[in-house]
């Protein structure tokens, strides 16, 4: 079966390359023609799981689109060559190629198709190079942004945000929240805005700035709701107890289900916040002290149950 496909592809790639050669009556290379073959190729190519011939057809493909001003199809062309890198375990150059295709997405004036690949280059690279999928993570946001598509703008911000507060680049982490608490906030989703503030709170703390802290509550104050919510008395709980080192007090707001249940690096970023200097614990109450000249009553001996012997 595998060996039928590899000369199906064969025979695509001859075809493709008869439509572009020129001669005496055929002046002009056909691209579309070839174009149409390459992609053929590439199938049967795929289908073999012959994923480097497979990726060269898309290639060729692509070529032949972009010499017949097709850019869509050319973007798609690169978007599949991207692919089969994927299947190749070749990420980093599979993303390269996405990233091409996004780009004549955009020059082709289809920015949601853009969009969706550069999403999906970062959900590809996540896991190997976090760095380049905030990257495309703040493109996408980008796109979307600027064809006023908020909802799915912030939803790509929260991705970014969260991936910079597991690598710990909190400076960067507090920026990119406060963007997504702006669009929040635009479109009129308060109660999101609260999570956002909290979010805020934790990573300015772990980044040892309380003053910050403090303002992202205080400014929280104008949003419809905020004041007297649960959200907001929590988060004055945090600071006061933050402010005072007084470490039971934070661990007990930050065990709360409000924070414990949240996304998972905000909740874990509550359960390690430490006080400065490693605060202070409140200790158990101690016997009173007895007044100077009177001696500690001895401690009464326990009954022995076997005193009087075994029997």
């Amino acid at each position: 079966m595998a060996a039928q496909k590899i000369n199906e592809g064969l025979e695509h790639l001859a075809k493709a390359e008869k439509y572009l050669k020129t001669g005496f009556l055929k002046w002009k290379p056909d691209y579309d023609s070839a174009a149409s073959e390459y992609g053929k190729a590439a199938v049967a190519f795929k289908n073999a799981k012959q994923f480097e011939q497979a990726k060269d057809a898309c290639l060729r493909e692509a070529m032949a689109h972009e010499n017949n001003r097709a850019l869509f199809h050319a973007a798609k062309a690169y978007e599949q060559a991207g692919m089969m890198l994927k299947e190749m375990q070749k990420l980093p150059e599979a993303v390269q190629l996405i990233e091409k295709a996004s780009t004549m997405y955009l020059e082709n004036g289809t920015p949601d198709t853009a969009a969706m690949a550069l999403e999906r280059a970062g959900k590809l690279i996540e896991n190997v190079d976090p760095e380049k999928a905030v990257q495309l993570y703040q493109q996408t946001a980008n796109v979307f942004e600027n064809e006023e598509r908020l909802r799915q703008a912030v939803e790509l911000l929260g991705k970014a945000s969260r991936l910079l507060v597991r690598g710990r680049r909190f400076d960067e982490a507090a920026l990119s929240i406060q963007k997504e608490k702006n669009i929040y906030k635009e479109i009129e989703n308060y109660p999101t805005c609260y999570k956002k503030t909290i979010a805020q709170v934790l990573v300015h703390l772990h980044r040892n700035d309380y003053v910050a802290a403090e303002r992202c509550v205080r400014e929280s104050y104008s949003i419809p709701g905020f004041n007297g919510s649960e959200d907001c008395a929590s988060l004055e709980q945090l600071l006061e107890g933050y402010d005072q080192q007084d470490q039971d007090q934070v661990s007990e707001v930050c065990n709360s289900p409000l924070f414990k249940y949240m996304d998972n690096d905000y909740a874990k970023l509550g359960l390690s916040l430490v006080v400065p200097g490693g605060g202070i614990r409140k200790s158990p109450a101690t016997p009173q002290a007895k007044p100077d000249g009177v001696a500690p009553a001895a401690p009464e001996e326990e009954e022995d149950e076997y005193s009087g012997g075994l029997c």
